[in-house]
């Protein structure tokens, strides 16, 4: 009656373990949505946990049969085959729902770091937007315009690390189906507005190079013409200080 009773326990162990890998391995699954992603995880998680708290029941199946064997060898020898398929679908099955389990957390992971790195880069193109605002109607100052290019310079000196990132990190989920669509969505118009925003920004920064110049040009004119001006003022007193005839002056002076 024993060996009954352990012959069906390992039958009910055997039909469990098919009913668990078509549950958890033999189904097609397809990510769109986060939702459905992180529901998957969590569902693997459980299969796994589940998995592995038969373990208790595995072993308890081998002590038994053991015992038998020790006492009716004839019986145990039967039972004895048919645990060594069981303990070796156990460990397979147990493997591979470790292996899917991991995989699932890593795609997860994956997706969380790709959010992660296009916020990062979402807070650096705004940034970028309002240094570029700040450029326009600048007051025609020195000082103005070379503060605002340097400040607009020290925000296009991002290192492009982040996109890298976000690149590979796009491409391997919808290389894998994965969120294919929101993310392909997300991408586009994260690139979109990023070669918008950098191409106004590197065309600003050039202008106000320009404009830069030209002011240092002017003031540079300006100062000499002073100068120049300062020292005419200056032989123009001497000469109505030393009572001198306009006539007598160089042409120039007079």
């Amino acid at each position: 009656e024993k060996a009954v009773n352990l012959k069906k326990d390992l039958a009910e162990m055997q039909e469990w373990m098919t009913q668990a890998e078509e549950e958890y391995l033999e189904k097609d699954f397809e990510y769109k949505s986060p939702e459905e992603l992180e529901n998957a995880v969590e569902e693997m998680k459980r299969a796994k946990e589940d998995v592995l708290q038969k373990e208790v029941r595995v072993k308890i199946l081998k002590d038994n049969i053991k015992m038998l064997a020790a006492k009716v060898p004839s019986s145990g020898q039967d039972l004895a085959t048919e645990l060594n398929v069981v303990l070796e679908n156990y460990q397979l099955l147990c493997n591979r729902i470790r292996g899917k389990c991991h995989t699932l957390e890593e795609v997860w992971s994956c997706w969380i770091e790709l959010l992660q790195y296009l916020d990062l880069e979402t807070a650096w193109l705004n940034s970028l937007e309002e240094r570029v605002q700040m450029t326009e109607n600048l007051p025609d100052k020195l000082d103005a315009v070379n503060d605002a290019l340097e400040s607009l310079e020290s925000v296009l000196r991002h290192p492009a690390d982040n996109r890298t990132q976000i690149r590979e990190l796009g491409q391997t989920l919808i290389d894998g189906g994965i969120l294919d669509d929101i993310i392909s969505e997300k991408l586009e118009a994260f690139n979109a507005r990023y070669e918008e925003l950098s191409h106004l920004a590197v065309s600003r920064q050039i202008a106000l190079e320009q404009q830069l110049q030209t002011m240092r040009e002017t003031n540079h004119m300006l100062q000499v013409l002073q100068e120049n001006l300062a020292e005419l003022d200056r032989q123009l007193t001497s000469y109505l200080t030393d009572r001198v005839d306009a006539f007598q002056m160089p042409q120039e002076a007079q």
